[in-house]
């Protein structure tokens, strides 16, 4: 007999100074997201203070405490008879019968407050397929953590500084200004950056130059040379010449073909 998956999850605010009293656990997995303030979680052996855009990941039964201080919040999902395939996302995060913990980026925090809030949106509203609907929307909140959560401080250096290359695509940003205010060598940054985000930071800029440009091409009316100039191009010859380069077809039929619903020949009958 399948057991049913459970899921709770909620927003919890606080304006000023709390703590748990005393130890406690919980038969779910809980993940608990510091939205914003500051706080602590602490287990048997071990603690670790909080800032924003940190997140705890409690195994099931572990005990463990938290605190908040000043003004605070949380995002807590607690998890229970998780299916195997969301068991096998969960296992990259190697808990290891410990509170494991990880960071997101400032940008990265604003865009899983916006998905966590649709998805709370959505479980206190009337869908046909209930169950289906929490574990799909589960695994896309576990995913989105998987792809952006990193795991040691350093690293939250590196994130803060992709944030900063993302917020200023318009510019043309000195890897060797980043690298200063992030208190590294030039070389030292570009080492670590690629440690982390497996390509070098040009590279990076680019793909979020790409990444920008198909997203206004597809969801906004605006002339192209206002998107080259949105993502740094001065011409716009230029912004189209990087495009076909990139994508083997200019930005015109690149726009074209979405709102066309083009699909490649070869996955057409599919």
């Amino acid at each position: 007999m399948e057991t049913e998956f459970l899921n709770r999850s909620f927003i919890s605010t606080r304006d000023c100074d709390w703590q748990d009293v005393g130890f406690h656990n919980h038969m779910t997995l809980e993940i608990s997201i510091l939205l914003e303030g500051r706080g602590l979680v602490e287990w048997p052996d071990g603690k670790q203070y909080l800032e924003a855009g940190q997140l705890a990941i409690v195994p099931e039964w572990v005990d463990h405490r938290y605190e908040g201080f000043g003004y605070n919040r949380y995002a807590v999902i607690h998890l229970a008879s998780i299916p195997s395939d969301m068991k096998k996302l969960l296992s990259h995060f190697a808990c290891d019968n410990k509170p494991a913990i990880f960071f997101l980026s400032r940008l990265d925090k604003e865009r899983f407050e916006r998905l966590y809030r649709e998805w709370l949106r959505i479980q206190i509203s009337h869908v046909k397929e209930q169950r289906l609907t929490s574990i799909a929307w589960t695994e896309v909140i576990l995913l989105f953590l998987l792809e952006h959560s990193r795991k040691n401080q350093q690293t939250l250096t590196i994130t803060s500084a992709a944030d900063y290359i993302r917020e200023n695509l318009q510019q043309r940003v000195q890897i060797s200004s980043i690298a200063a205010l992030a208190g590294l060598s030039e070389a030292g940054f570009r080492r670590l950056f690629e440690q982390i985000y497996h390509m070098s930071p040009k590279h990076y800029q680019q793909q979020c130059r790409m990444t920008e440009a198909k997203w206004l091409l597809s969801s906004a009316d605006k002339d192209l040379k206002d998107i080259a100039e949105r993502i740094g191009f001065t011409r716009l010859h230029s912004f189209s010449q990087w495009f076909k380069q990139t994508e083997g077809i200019s930005p015109s039929e690149w726009r074209k073909q979405q709102r066309l619903g083009w699909f490649p020949a070869d996955t057409a009958d599919s």
